[in-house]
């Protein structure tokens, strides 16, 4: 029931603030209004899941450090990689959604391309999260899995739909700071178990210390580069730094919110490596933290660290479907609508995430496991994305075709070397023709236009 009620709290919290929307920027970037302290927990929340905490404990106890590149140092260094490069230049072109760089550098039709690559991660992303809201509410309740993800689905899509991204990153907040407590408790509870910080370090073998396995150096790039790029181009991602109030505000919370990202993704990690020591020979090493917590805390701390998943989870859920709900309504559908009044465009991004909520809901029951689809859409399209995104940002070099040329040859190599035919190293592969894709067909579209200014120089001069 305290887990139920914690729910209901995020329900009442979003619904709350709707009253502020009044447009569609209303809705979908809160009106630029955030200062650092609000994005910064916004960057931190939407990007720590539930993979965060189980998956990445659960790594660690199978592998050591080197099983967790991903969480948290990738993800960390993805948010912090924003702040540096991304965010400020996002911010000063006052998109909307990052596939407005696609149309504005580009042409419409690259533009839709983008954005049919986007859609797909966020929808198995927010699928994967409400699967695991169910089971967290069934093991902490008994409700039952397929109860816990319509109790988890409709409570995301209810106040991101009502509220939007105000909605999304006041919740934010809220699910941040039960994150920081909920795991905050579980770390100091298992490190007095141990016998205090000395032991505790003294228990960590130093062979699982490793960070780099026994691997090809391009297979540990391969690793390392999956979250990091993978998720630059996401649109979760860049509406925090949209919504900020300034483009320094923008980059500060950015890095702010890759550090703490870092910080508190180091609890699990902590309790993966002193995981074999505390509880030797399990079946499912995913399961490590939620049957320590059920054997070290009491009944008030076990219903606050069950909150703090619930959150995970939750923050990762509403900018999901907000984010699809985005690119479709604003990407695909207004251009064919430009006469339309700002209320009609409200109520269609409210019906864009109530869509992408159904369709995440439809994949969340449907599938046993949804946590390789997850995987595999954190690369999926995204080589091409931030080869495009990069040169489209920061140079004038290249264009409609050059980036379609990208987007298309990122795509099909990664596909193909995934589905069809292994290709060793297929994401670094995709990013690497994905490049000499764009800088090829730049190169060519730009030869004649080059020899069509010398043959009108030759006429002026006749």
């Amino acid at each position: 029931m305290g887990v139920l009620a914690y729910v209901a709290l995020q329900l009442a919290v979003g619904l709350w603030v709707t009253r502020k929307n009044k447009t569609e920027e209303d809705y979908l970037l809160a009106g630029r209004s955030f200062g650092f302290g609000l994005a910064t927990f916004s960057f931190f929340a939407t990007w720590f899941g539930a993979e965060t905490c189980i998956g990445a404990a659960g790594k660690v106890y199978e592998k050591g450090l080197s099983g967790t590149a991903s969480d948290p140092f990738g993800y960390g260094i993805c948010l912090m990689l924003m702040g540096l490069v991304f965010a400020a230049p996002l911010w000063r072109r006052k998109y909307v959604t990052l596939g407005d760089l696609f149309r504005e550098r580009f042409s419409p039709n690259v533009e839709k391309l983008a954005v049919l690559l986007m859609v797909p991660t966020s929808l198995l992303w927010a699928a994967a999260q409400i699967r695991a809201f169910g089971q967290v509410l069934d093991a902490s309740s008994g409700i039952g899995v397929t109860t816990g993800i319509l109790i988890g689905a409709g409570v995301a899509i209810a106040y991101t739909a009502a509220g939007g991204l105000r909605a999304d990153v006041m919740t934010d907040l809220v699910q941040g700071i039960a994150i920081i407590i909920g795991l905050g408790v579980l770390g100091v509870v298992i490190v007095n178990a141990t016998g205090g910080v000395a032991q505790t370090a003294a228990a960590i073998p130093t062979e699982r210390l490793r960070l780099f396995g026994d691997v090809h150096w391009l297979e540990t790039v391969e690793i390392w580069a999956v979250p990091i790029i993978g998720s630059i181009t996401a649109q979760e991602l860049a509406a925090r730094a949209l919504a900020c109030r300034s483009p320094e505000i923008a980059r500060r919370a950015a890095l702010a919110g890759g550090g703490l990202y870092v910080l508190i993704g180091l609890v699990p990690v902590l309790i993966g490596l002193l995981g074999p020591a505390l509880m030797p020979g399990l079946k499912e090493p995913e399961q490590l933290l939620p049957l320590l917590a059920q054997k070290h805390l009491p009944t008030f701390l076990y219903i606050l660290f069950a909150g703090a998943l619930v959150s995970a989870i939750l923050s990762t859920v509403d900018s999901t479907l907000l984010a699809a709900s985005a690119l479709v309504t604003h990407n695909l559908i207004l251009p064919h609508r430009p006469t339309m009044e700002e209320s009609a465009k409200l109520r269609l991004s409210k019906l864009g995430v109530v869509a992408a909520g159904v369709v995440a809901l439809g994949l969340a029951v449907s599938a046993e496991s949804i946590y390789g689809l997850v995987q595999s859409a954190s690369a999926f399209g995204s080589a091409g994305l931030f080869v495009a995104m990069g040169f489209g940002l920061f140079t004038g070099f290249g264009g409609a075709r050059s980036a379609a040329a990208a987007l298309i040859t990122g795509t099909g190599v990664w596909v193909f070397g995934t589905y069809v035919h292994e290709i060793p190293y297929v994401y670094l592969t995709s990013l690497a023709t994905a490049l000499l894709a764009y800088v090829i067909t730049a190169a060519v579209e730009k030869r004649p236009a080059t020899r069509n200014a010398e043959d009108a120089s030759v006429k002026d001069a006749r």
